[in-house]
């Protein structure tokens, strides 16, 4: 499988499913290798993939992440090796433990020892029996691992990590606890938008979904330096710098390589609206098209 340099991150709940469609059909012809798309409370990913990948033709779809609480992992197996199949291998599995919030408040499940979970987890879909016509190569996955002790088992277990709302500060440690093999994806929400107040507004109307509600993400930034003082009143301009990308096309650009050359293999990016409509920017899509970059 290859997901090339740079892939594209994005909720398309706000459109139908013929929109999505013709969405993805659009990040091919654009030359998009990859689109990652995450599970919250809006359609269920492993449906919905189903269809856009019957309806798309090269670009790989992944899940960024799809929920451990919200399947056994049998039926994650299943799923896995099914798209993987059906799609002739554009399937890349993304999971993850979530959030206590998501997963007690919402879900109804315990959130204790969510790291010992996830190894279980991965044991038990590594068992798992399936007796289908299976894909014709192993399919991969990857967990959505930011902290010291998940990393290290994204590097034993799968095929790497998939991190969110990090600089790339972060991406230099992380490369280090997986080693020069495994994958690196990181997403990275850019605001293709020049004007300090208007970008830091559209990128602190994206960032209050995480800071300071789920603590996983509060707490990694705390290990990379930030304090009280960066998250509050809608975060610092620092913090707010550092997670959204703004500006023009080539402070953007930079950040990707930022990533890139910290040890990123893949960044995927979110192309936040600056007028916060929660609809991906098409100027940023036609911009940062991998072939016009030369990635």
């Amino acid at each position: 499988m290859d997901i090339g340099k740079l892939g594209v991150w994005f909720f398309l709940d706000t459109l139908s499913s013929n929109d999505g469609a013709a969405f993805l059909q659009r990040l091919e012809k654009l030359g998009y290798p990859a689109m990652w798309l995450p599970e919250a409370v809006g359609r269920e990913p492993f449906a919905n993939l189903g269809w856009l990948l019957a309806r798309t033709e090269r670009i790989v779809l992944a899940t960024g992440i799809a929920n451990i609480w919200a399947r056994d992992a049998m039926t994650m197996a299943a799923a896995q090796k099914t798209l993987a199949e059906a799609s002739g291998g554009r399937f890349l599995l993304g999971i993850g433990v979530s959030h206590a919030p998501l997963v007690q408040g919402v879900r109804g499940h315990d959130y204790r020892k969510p790291l010992s979970y996830m190894r279980a987890y991965l044991e038990a879909m590594q068992r798992a029996p399936f007796l289908a016509v299976g894909p014709a190569e192993p399919p991969p996955t990857v967990i959505a691992a930011i902290r010291p002790r998940s990393l290290a088992l994204a590097a034993e277990m799968t095929q790497g990590s998939h991190t969110y709302f990090v600089p790339p500060e972060h991406t230099t440690r992380a490369r280090r606890i997986l080693g020069p093999d495994k994958w690196l994806c990181v997403a990275q929400a850019v605001v293709l938008e020049e004007d300090p107040a208007r970008a830091r507004a559209a990128a602190r109307q994206y960032m209050k979904t995480y800071v300071p509600a789920l603590p996983n993400y509060t707490d990694n930034l705390r290990d990379l330096g930030y304090g009280d003082a960066d998250f509050a009143n809608g975060c610092s301009d620092r913090l707010v710098d550092d997670i959204v990308a703004w500006g023009g096309e080539q402070r953007i650009v930079d950040r990707f390589k930022a990533h890139l050359d910290a040890g990123a293999s893949h960044v995927c990016f979110l192309p936040l609206r600056a007028d916060g409509i929660p609809m991906a920017d098409d100027r940023a899509l036609e911009a940062f098209a991998p072939p016009k970059l030369g990635l």
